[in-house]
This record gives C-alpha cells, structure tokens and sequence, in this order.
C-alpha cells in the first residue's frame, strides 16, 4: 500500500512532467539572476517606504502608518508573486 506522500508524488509528475527535470547551469544562473534582482527592487522599496513610515510616525499618524505598513506588506506579495512567476518561466525553459 502506498503512502499519501508516495500518492500525491504521483499524481504531481502526471500534472507536471518536467517537475523531476534537472535544471541546466544556465538555468540555475538565471534562476539566481531573478533572486538577486528582486532583493534589490525589494530593498528599493522597503527603504523608500520606511522613509516615509517614519515621517509618519514622527508625525504620530496612525491612519498613515497603517496605510504605509499596509502598502509596504503589499510591495513585497506582489515582488514576490513576480519573482517566483519569472523564475517558473525559467524552470519550463521559456
């Protein structure tokens, strides 16, 4: 009898074929590329927005700083979500 791991491996190389696929060296140096690059966008940002969070705390604006500490957790989802679509785009050799 198999396991739900053993199962649910199955079932993931059906869905996706080249999931077990080894990455070339090209490949992983992209992959490092994007990883490298989106720690700096992410690092722009951060440093902007907390720049602009901490005149709002000096201001003592609640509504402000929620706003930029909402936006700020929004920036790094959305790099993110960015990073890893880029990075799958490599993995599938586009």
């Amino acid at each position: 009898m198999k396991s739900a791991y053993e199962l649910a491996m199955e079932r993931l190389a059906k869905s996706h074929p080249n999931a077990g696929k080894p990455l070339t060296a090209e490949q992983k140096s992209r992959l490092a590329e994007i990883d490298r690059v989106y720690r700096g966008k992410l690092a722009e940002r951060e440093i902007f927005l907390k720049k602009q969070l901490d005149e709002a705390m000096a201001a003592q604006n609640a509504e402000e700083i929620a706003k930029i500490q909402q936006q700020i957790s929004g920036e790094k989802a959305r790099l993110e979500e960015e990073r890893e679509d880029e990075k799958e785009r490599v993995r599938r050799g586009r």
